[in-house]
């Protein structure tokens, strides 16, 4: 028991030195924003413990996620603060190992049985991946940047999008469901 206490306590040391200080999770989660939002940003990061907390307030709309620093890829989100119910229970649901399909079910029926909140208009999310985030230079590394916005229940016939992933065009995902989003995704470099 003391060698799995001890174990314990060097795996949750060598987290502790790997989280980034907040002001480096800061600036890498608002790159994902919109340029003139960002300062207004509240921001969810990770603490000394690994665990994901407010570290900024916001004066605005947007909520960034930093990138989890337990992940070798970088991967902030920035969106409207009416998405937080559908993220936070996203994020609740992989804690408990419930993923894919399963875990978009479960939100979908929430949301029909009105036990988990999602707004009716069109609402972003903004993605930012890379390679890496180098604090000095304030820069993602082999960054992309691609949008969702959610429209629920929107279809191909609502909006005149095809429901086809094509490169650099919009198109509509999970159309006619709770989730339903526009995706643009523009082309890779």
């Amino acid at each position: 028991m003391t060698k799995l206490l001890f174990t314990f306590s060097l795996s949750l040391a060598a987290l502790a030195s790997e989280v980034p200080p907040p002001e480096v999770q800061i600036a890498g989660a608002v790159l994902a924003a919109p340029e003139e939002m960002r300062a207004g940003a509240a921001v969810l990061g990770y603490n000394a413990q690994g665990a994901l907390v407010e570290i900024r307030k916001g004066s605005n709309e947007l909520i960034c996620l930093a990138s989890d620093p337990a992940k070798t890829s970088f991967n902030a989100a920035c969106y409207h603060r009416d998405l937080e119910p559908f993220m936070a229970r996203g994020r609740e649901l992989l804690a408990q190992k419930v993923t894919g399909q399963k875990r978009i079910d479960l939100r979908y029926k929430e949301i029909e049985e009105g036990k988990l909140k999602m707004p009716r208009e069109p609402r972003t999310l903004y993605v930012l991946t890379g390679s890496s985030f180098d604090p000095a230079a304030g820069k993602v590394n082999d960054a992309y940047l691609r949008w969702v916005i959610y429209t629920p229940y929107a279809t191909a016939e609502t909006t005149g999008l095809s429901t086809k992933p094509k490169e650099g065009a919009p198109w509509l995902m999970y159309p006619g469901t709770p989730g339903a989003h526009i995706m643009i995704s523009p082309p890779r470099k």
